[in-house]
């Protein structure tokens, strides 16, 4: 999963520079808290939990880690899509946001248990 996770890192820190390129050269920068949230949740957490996975390969073969990455992978692009129409003006993408938001929270509660059960001295 370690891999896994680092890979797919990229990927969102590809998409988060592309929209932050984006925002630059057009001068419009409403799109800021989903290339916050790209950047924040997709590259750096998915790069650090995989970095964590590499050290401790135990957590990593893990139900727990494969559960943590689907969540983490479905969620995010809901959230982020949903919170690219809600700051363009469609009021009814909220419940795509909180939706994304709260499958992203249980998937950081299924990464905070797979550490704290297999993460050892």
């Amino acid at each position: 999963m370690a891999v896994k996770f680092i890979k797919i890192s990229v990927l969102y820190f590809v998409i988060g520079a592309c929209i932050g390129m984006y925002m630059s050269m057009t001068e419009k920068f409403s799109f800021t808290p989903v290339h916050v949230h790209i950047i924040l949740l997709g590259w750096m957490s998915m790069a650090l939990a995989g970095l964590i996975y590499v050290v401790f390969p135990t957590a990593a073969k893990t139900a727990l880690a494969k559960v943590h990455f689907w969540l983490h992978n479905i969620s995010l692009p809901i959230m982020m899509i949903g919170l690219a129409f809600l700051v363009s003006g469609m009021d009814k993408a909220g419940p795509a946001v909180a939706t994304g938001g709260t499958l992203m929270v249980l998937g950081i509660i299924v990464f905070a248990i797979n550490i704290l059960k297999n993460v050892n001295n």
